[in-house]
């Protein structure tokens, strides 16, 4: 009887994905009958901070790594600046300078959050996955539902006011020295953003009543699409309570149970490691205790509602308990849940804006502190997609020696791809290859709100092509998503 040798199985390429920060790429493997047997999220750019970062004296570095980033600078130059004031010696500053990083990182998230939700994945939860392709964008919700997309850009343009009233810039704007920060907010700056702060928190209210509606409209299948079990991580306060800019790290199982509990951020190298993998320049970060298969985390909105016992703020408390209450036993897994905790989250830093405007310290004159001189810095914040880790080293000289970065999109990264698997493998199934099959994919990983090289959001389509190979190599199929949405397969008849 001669030997049958196993077919190869059939690759398809989706690159690049749209509506997300930087490049990525899905590969799926189908076998004879069309099913998925793998299924994976590519990050193919390599940005190389890291050691762009070594030799620059420390106190460059909050201005520099924001390039990073052209939606959330404010967050990497708000984590490297409590990294360098670490290595100042400033472990406590100035209440003035405390409060104006804190109303900094609030308007960071608050306009972060608009720009995803309403402006990256509205179209998809308002007008549907398989909506047509020259609908399903900004300008298409616009039209379908004016309100909603004025309200997102309003949103949106109140965070930004803030940064530009903090920083001089809505994008890269300049706040952090060594010690404290470079300038208190004024008296006619604070009068502008009072202004409106009202009508924005009721806003934020609306938004948590989108999203919640939106996931309880479909939601057996909202539920389960991208759905999975897995551990949480994130930044509380020593009560438990939600905390976005300092604190203890808290990570929890799929089942809630604690796994540790406010630790000392500057310690996580005992308790997470990242590992590396030959087919994308994204790492995989663990939680040690649990190994490297089991492990892996998530981080984001969905990890801090999940893992907080309360909300500062009583709106969005109210909506965190409602939230939970969702769950039952336990936390809530599903990934298109991610918007849903998001809007709880915007809501709550318009809750906490509204608060701190009315705080004189704003405005105080005492803005930068110092101590000795330390070798170490670490800084970690909840930055909008999930807690974010700045570590330097530095010598004698000021020079830094070594940088490590973990991103949150990194710490997400295991999170994707099994969220890529699982859609995959429930939609993808053999048929004809279709923008809006596609885009059932993107959409898993757009609630991750990923920024893939920590680069600038892509807005509305990209170009994308998709082939399926036969176990020799030979195209079966192929099709080419232009950026206006047209599906074209050449060498068709």
């Amino acid at each position: 009887m001669a030997d049958v040798q196993p077919t190869a199985p059939r690759r398809v390429v989706i690159e690049p994905v749209s509506r997300v920060e930087g490049h990525g790429k899905v590969t799926l493997l189908l076998d004879d009958a069309g099913r998925v047997t793998q299924a994976r999220l590519h990050i193919v750019e390599f940005r190389g901070f890291e050691k762009f970062i070594t030799g620059r004296a420390f106190w460059e570095v909050p201005v520099l790594v924001q390039r990073l980033c052209g939606i959330c600078p404010i967050s990497h130059h708000l984590a490297a600046g409590k990294a360098v004031d670490m290595l100042v010696g400033a472990r406590v500053l100035t209440p003035t300078a405390d409060k104006v990083r804190r109303l900094a990182h609030l308007g960071q998230i608050l306009q972060s959050h608009a720009l995803h939700f309403f402006h990256l994945s509205s179209p998809d939860l308002l007008l549907g996955f398989d909506a047509e392709v020259g609908q399903r964008n900004l300008l298409g919700v616009l039209a379908a539902h004016p309100e909603v997309a004025r309200r997102g850009i309003a949103l949106r343009a109140y965070g930004q006011e803030v940064l530009r009233l903090l920083t001089g810039k809505r994008v890269h704007g300049v706040l952090v020295v060594p010690g404290g920060i470079n300038q208190a907010l004024g008296a006619a700056a604070r009068a502008t953003l009072q202004r409106d702060i009202d009508q924005i928190v009721t806003w934020c209210q609306d938004s948590v009543t989108l999203a919640r509606e939106l996931y309880l409209r479909d939601e057996p299948r909202n539920q389960a699409f991208g759905s999975f079990r897995s551990s949480f991580l994130g930044l509380t306060r020593a009560d438990g309570a939600l905390e976005l800019y300092d604190g203890g790290l808290r990570a929890r199982d799929a089942d809630g149970q604690t796994i540790f509990d406010h630790v000392d951020p500057v310690e996580y190298t005992r308790y997470l490691r990242e590992e590396v993998r030959s087919w994308t320049y994204l790492k995989f970060p663990y939680i040690v205790s649990r190994g490297r298969d089991a492990g892996w985390y998530r981080v984001g909105p969905l990890a801090r509602v999940n893992n907080a016992d309360a909300i500062t703020t009583p709106l969005a408390e109210a909506e965190r308990v409602r939230f939970r209450a969702h769950g039952g036993a336990t936390p809530v897994w599903a990934s298109l849940a991610y918007h849903w905790a998001r809007m709880i989250e915007m809501l709550h830093c318009a809750e906490e804006i509204r608060v701190l405007l009315a705080d004189p310290e704003l405005g105080g004159s005492e803005l930068v502190v110092k101590g000795e001189r330390q070798g170490t810095g670490i800084g970690v914040i909840e930055a909008p997609r999930g807690t974010l880790f700045h570590h330097y080293e530095a010598d004698d000289q000021g020079l830094v020696t070594r940088c490590n970065l973990i991103v949150s999109t990194t710490s997400n990264n295991q999170a994707m791809n099994t969220a890529v698997e699982r859609v995959a493998a429930e939609y993808f199934d053999g048929r004809a290859i279709t923008e809006g099959l596609l885009n059932h994919i993107e959409v898993a990983i757009r609630a991750y709100d990923p920024c893939l090289s920590c680069a600038t959001h892509a807005l509305g389509q990209m170009p994308l092509e998709v082939s399926a190979l036969a176990p020799d190599g030979a195209v079966v199929d192929l099709v080419r998503r232009a950026a206006d949405g047209t599906l074209t397969r050449p060498g068709a008849p």
